[in-house]
């Protein structure tokens, strides 16, 4: 009997077979897609509207915190300046690589020339010093040594010396004498008188030595002994002397009388390396100038001589009197930035003293000013825009 095929019949998937919970999900997904373009314009359509609204209202006239200067004169040439003290900023650095042993002097402080400022650590020279010096006094002994030849106690024995080398010599002319009579009477050999005769002459040649050897000893040194010890002594002395500058090298002290402007060295510290670093800042505030940078497109406007006025930044009420100084004739690229965002630096300028009277309250160094200086030439140009930008 033949097995029975199993046939299968495919689900059918017609729209009376769907299943209720299916239904149901894609009418919420279509209700879902009806109704989300709607929402987000209207979303958009509010935001937009709230930009508008509140991007088009009056704003309210607002004071500057700190008012900027203005111009004190019809016809100007406006500039930055920066207080300097009268001997410039004097930037100190150490000469040797050392560690710091002593830092005597503090900010503010008023010094005199030649005051310490700040010492290394010296010890290895001051032991370089010791030996040199015991160099030198050997060198002192040997000098005098050499020049107080002969001593008096090396002539006697010298003089004794040529006395017994005569005494020798008359005993062997002697016997030569008493044995060339012998000789003549024929009682001794002819062997016996020429070993006299050479008696006599090494006696003779003893005395002659004795003789040298008492005038070399009264004669004293050398001449070229003498300047080979007095150079050496010299060389002495040039070493002490150098290891002495050495050690003064190592004390760091004002070349000015000056106020202590900065002091960045502490005891302890490492300092020479790398070379070149500012260690100690100082400057005299007896009086204070003001360096002034005029851009190269107001120089011909510019007329060396004139008084200037200059103000603070952070007070435009009380303006500074300027006194014209000098003027340094080259014209450079600038470098004294005042950080303004709209400040050019491609630019060159020329650098103007001016002083400031000594009753003038208190200004740092350091410290900007906004200087403006009178002229006979109207202001014109582009230089009108930036002085009025400068005022507001």
């Amino acid at each position: 009997m033949r097995a029975e095929r199993q046939i299968r019949i495919p689900y059918s998937t017609s729209q009376d077979e769907i299943p209720p919970q299916a239904s149901i999900e894609r009418s919420g997904a279509a209700m879902l897609r009806r109704w989300t373009l709607p929402v987000l314009a209207l979303g958009c359509a509010g935001f937009m509207l709230n930009h508008l609204f509140f991007t088009n209202r009056d704003l309210p006239n607002l004071e500057p915190a700190v008012a900027p200067a203005r111009a004190p004169y019809a016809n100007l040439v406006a500039a930055s300046g920066m207080v300097e003290p009268h001997s410039e900023s004097i930037s100190v650095g150490s000469p040797l690589p050392g560690v710091v042993a002593e830092v005597p002097v503090r900010e503010g402080q008023r010094i005199a020339a030649g005051d310490l400022l700040f010492r290394l650590d010296d010890r290895e020279l001051q032991a370089q010093l010791a030996v040199r010096l015991a160099d030198l006094e050997a060198a002192n002994s040997n000098l005098a040594r050499v020049e107080s030849r002969p001593r008096p106690e090396e002539i006697p024995p010298s003089l004794a010396k040529v006395r017994r080398a005569e005494a020798s010599l008359t005993a062997e002319v002697d016997a030569f004498n008493r044995r060339q009579k012998l000789s003549a009477s024929r009682m001794i050999s002819e062997e016996e008188l020429i070993s006299a005769r050479q008696a006599v002459a090494v006696a003779r040649e003893a005395l002659a030595q004795a003789t040298s050897e008492h005038e070399l000893l009264l004669a004293g040194s050398w001449e070229h002994d003498k300047i080979v010890a007095r150079a050496q002594v010299a060389q002495a002395e040039m070493l002490v002397a150098q290891t002495r500058t050495e050690l003064a090298r190592l004390e760091v002290r004002a070349p000015i009388a000056a106020d202590v402007l900065k002091v960045d060295v502490h005891p302890g510290e490492y300092v020479g390396t790398p070379a070149g670093s500012t260690l100690v800042v100082l400057g005299d505030l007896q009086q204070l100038n003001v360096r002034v940078t005029i851009d190269e497109q107001d120089l011909p406007r510019f007329q060396p001589g004139q008084p200037g006025k200059g103000f603070v930044r952070g007070d435009a009420e009380v303006p500074l009197d300027l006194q014209f100084v000098r003027v340094e004739p080259y014209v450079q690229a600038k470098h004294a930035l005042s950080g303004d965002g709209a400040e050019r630096v491609d630019t060159r300028v020329l650098e103007v003293l001016y002083a400031l009277p000594r009753d003038t309250r208190r200004v740092y160094v350091g410290q900007q000013l906004d200087v403006f200086i009178e002229t006979a030439s109207p202001t014109t140009g582009a230089t009108a825009l930036r002085q009025l930008s400068l005022s507001k």
